[in-house]
């Protein structure tokens, strides 16, 4: 890898964690870690472009059809490739279909770009996780492969305990919080070469457990809020991303602002 390397431009493709939720910004709107790459990106490069067409609760398979067409045509620098994560959550999910499609995007985004960065998705510890752990080591253990075999990037943030700290995650237990996706940027900007601004995988400070009463009444507000209109969703086949267009389907110039890493960190308690 060369360090200090230059890009001009960066297409994102997948669904929720790339599209940046749970990084609210004050409209409404998601932020997350592909923006808060590209924002660094273009600091450092006039004219930069970015796209991202990630739209949330896409399975790998909408991935390959929506967004790998589009992303291979664009033929950028950078294509970030993060997908499959939603499809091992479900209660019956077909591991050789994932397989299958998540080698197809690889095989036809790794000749379209200069570097193609996949990643070994972070989990939040607790019993989920624990139940589909299997699933999601066996898609990474296709990750590496591929990887190997298609001289891509892997970011390795399952690797990192830290992101699994429940702390890094929002009150849904699905996505990551503004300071976990500030991580994952620094991360993903350390893998292409560029100077570490610092060290992501750093350790939070010690918790401070909850009391009992405390943590369940969380695990009821996020029963009611978050878990039951999953299942709802599961059970009538629909997803949170139907209609949803892409957040960014042109690669066009980005001039977001760029805050430095740190610079207005979530305070993690």
């Amino acid at each position: 890898m060369e360090m200090n390397a230059s890009y001009t431009s960066l297409v994102a493709v997948g669904d929720s964690f790339t599209e940046g939720m749970s990084d609210l910004l004050p409209d409404g709107s998601y932020r997350g870690w592909a923006d808060l790459l590209a924002a660094r990106l273009a600091a450092r490069t006039p004219g930069f472009r970015y796209a991202n067409l990630a739209v949330r609760g896409k399975l790998i398979g909408q991935i390959v059809d929506e967004q790998v067409p589009p992303a291979a045509a664009m033929s950028p620098d950078v294509i970030t490739l993060v997908g499959g994560l939603n499809d091992t959550l479900r209660p019956k999910v077909d591991m050789g279909r994932v397989r299958a499609l998540f080698e197809e995007a690889v095989e036809r985004l790794a000749p379209a770009c200069d570097r193609l960065v996949l990643m070994r998705s972070p989990g939040r510890n607790g019993p989920v996780m624990k139940r589909f752990r299997p699933r999601m080591e066996e898609l990474f253990d296709l990750v590496d492969e591929l990887a190997a075999r298609h001289g891509a990037v892997v970011v390795d943030l399952y690797g990192a305990p830290v992101l699994g700290d429940p702390r890094m995650w929002d009150v849904d237990r699905l996505h990551l919080t503004p300071e976990g996706h500030r991580r994952v940027a620094e991360a993903v900007w350390q893998a292409l070469g560029l100077p570490a601004a610092e060290d992501w995988r750093a350790e939070l400070p010690p918790a401070v457990p909850d009391r009992w009463p405390a943590r369940r009444l969380g695990d009821a507000r996020f029963a009611r809020q978050h878990l039951a209109p999953w299942v709802v969703r599961r059970v009538t086949g629909r997803s949170s991303g139907d209609g949803r267009p892409a957040k960014r389907p042109e690669l066009l110039p980005y001039d977001a602002p760029y805050d430095a890493p740190g610079a207005s960190r979530e305070a993690a308690s």
